[in-house]
């Protein structure tokens, strides 16, 4: 999990997010997680049968933000689950036994708790602030720091999230973080590809050589 994206139609200045995904997948992101919160479930459901389609082609993990069902529905490889959503075992159940499950952490006590729940990995953040996500005070802006706290106190893999552009990556990854996972640094690009590509390279250039967690 070193360039991680999480799908948002609005802002995609009108591409779409099918096309999004395409150009970000070229330009070597390897985590698609469908958020599309506004979405009915059966828009959900068509729009996570075009991305499964597109991420399977090019070999990269597909998950869905939220909604076990409509992840089992289109096959996803796993769910990303947040405070208010289902428990990981639970999810699990619903899905199979060797899905991926994630889950959103903004302090070490809710990591530590996670990855004794199951969790395969955790996104932390909001690391910096940012405006493409409705988030607590205490959960906005959290910074370098903790992602270093939770990455020595966990095992399994982290990506930081929240704010996260191609000239803040290397910080976060610097700091402990597996890779990054964005919203607007790349739907919201002029170019996805190009942008997906200058993300894809700040996350490597600190992890190369990097002894691995």
């Amino acid at each position: 999990m070193r360039t991680y994206l999480v799908t948002q139609a609005d802002r995609s200045r009108g591409r779409g997010t099918v096309a999004t995904v395409r150009a970000a997948l070229a330009g070597g992101v390897d985590v698609v997680q469908m958020r599309e919160k506004h979405a009915t479930a059966r828009e959900r459901y068509e729009l996570g049968r075009e991305l499964r389609a597109l991420t399977r082609e090019a070999g990269v993990a597909f998950v869905v933000n939220d909604r076990v069902d409509v992840a089992a529905a289109v096959d996803a490889d796993g769910v990303h689950l947040g405070d208010d959503d289902l428990p990981i075992a639970v999810a699990r159940e619903q899905l199979c036994p060797d899905a991926v499950v994630g889950r959103s952490v903004s302090t070490v006590e809710g990591a530590v708790a996670a990855e004794r729940a199951g969790a395969d990995y955790l996104g932390v953040g909001a690391v910096f602030a940012t405006d493409t996500k409705d988030v607590s005070d205490d959960e906005s802006n959290v910074g370098t720091d903790r992602v270093t706290a939770i990455a020595d106190a966990v095992e399994i893999p982290i990506v930081g999230i929240g704010g996260i552009t191609a000239a803040n990556a290397a910080e976060v990854v610097g700091a402990g973080a597996d890779g990054v996972a964005v919203v607007s640094a790349i739907t919201d690009a002029d170019d996805p590809e190009a942008a997906a590509r200058d993300l894809r390279r700040a996350v490597d250039g600190v992890r190369t050589g990097r002894v691995e967690r």
